[in-house]
């Protein structure tokens, strides 16, 4: 088999995994985040519908699956059929420059476990990640219904500016390994503990940690939803598997996060101690997976304006102090 052969077929099946390995990382996702909201505050269906609540989310994935799908009569149908479609796609293409864990041999080849190894990795996630508004945004807009319009507003309010607090807490770890690969980040933290980004970069750390919750509507930064509200901002209208696609690019996105935070900051899939690195980066993924569905169950909403005064008059600020101190720290 021709190397550019090998390369093809390599390529298709790594997005076909990628496609359904997350898919169903996200059904699971959903099912232990609700059992943990279960045993948190008292739910009874995860905790009780069949055998460790699973048949709770058997019932709720036929319902999405087969629900009806009702599009309102002065939606513009074009633009409310495909906002979910962009909210999904964009989630799974911004994984394509990630590398999950270290490359291995197979079949005399050494295989990169990435879809898309280019040199401006972080750059592509995170503009991909940033495309992903226009899913809730042109949900909102076409729905016909002056609640979705609102929270279509709120969805680009908040993740056009947490997106800037993001990007600029990256800058720094940037500055320090002088390349926007994630690979290159990640072999950066080879040398140890004492290597990892975490302790050189730790406000950045916050700042990138915080941002993610926000751009991936987790709370308490669910302005987007903010499903205490009678309405579900931008998704009011949406039923069916057009509201479960929304679901699963949320999730895949909480992966996303999870996966630059462990690349960037806490040494990627660098072997940790005798624990193999494939293993570390996988238990750091499902750490900070965890911490995403502890919040929700723990900490209350916060106001649009709180929202949006922490991120202009605090993070911001942060950030910006933490790349001029980098810069005249390798000056």
């Amino acid at each position: 088999m021709s190397d550019l052969l090998f390369f093809v077929i390599e390529t298709v099946i790594k997005a076909i995994a990628v496609v359904l390995v997350f898919s169903a990382l996200a059904g699971y996702g959903t099912y232990f985040e609700r059992r943990l909201l279960a045993f948190m505050q008292r739910r009874k269906g995860p905790m009780h519908v069949g055998p460790f609540g699973l048949l709770q989310i058997v019932a709720d994935g036929i319902k999405m699956f087969t629900k009806e799908n009702i599009i309102p009569r002065h939606a513009i149908k074009p633009i409310f059929f495909i906002a979910p479609i962009i909210t999904a796609s964009t989630a799974f293409i911004a994984m394509a420059a990630v590398p999950f864990f270290a490359p291995f041999e197979a079949f005399g080849h050494t295989i990169k476990p990435i879809v898309a190894d280019i040199s401006v990795g972080v750059l592509f996630v995170m503009g991909v990640m940033a495309a992903g508004l226009y899913g809730p945004l042109l949900g909102g807009i076409a729905s016909a219904n002056k609640y979705s319009l609102l929270g279509g507003a709120r969805t680009a309010i908040q993740l056009i500016s947490y997106e800037v607090v993001s990007g600029l807490a990256l800058l720094s770890p940037i500055l320090l390994v002088g390349s926007l690969s994630l690979i290159h980040l990640n072999d950066y933290q080879a040398g140890g503990l004492l290597d990892w980004m975490i302790f050189k970069q730790p406000l950045a750390f916050v700042l990138f940690v915080m941002a993610g919750y926000a751009e991936t509507n987790r709370t308490p930064f669910d302005l987007l939803e903010h499903e205490a509200e009678i309405v579900v901002g931008y998704a009011t209208e949406y039923s069916g598997i057009h509201w479960g696609l929304f679901a699963i690019g949320e999730y895949a996105n909480m992966f996303t996060i999870s996966f630059l935070i462990s690349l960037i900051f806490l040494g990627g899939y660098n072997d940790f101690y005798i624990v193999p690195g494939t293993l570390a980066i996988f238990l750091k993924v499902a750490f900070f997976f965890f911490m995403f569905c502890l919040a929700r169950a723990a900490w209350p909403h916060i106001r649009p304006d709180q929202l949006m005064w922490l991120c202009w008059k605090v993070l911001m600020p942060l950030a910006v102090i933490n790349i001029l101190i980098t810069a005249f720290a390798i000056m």
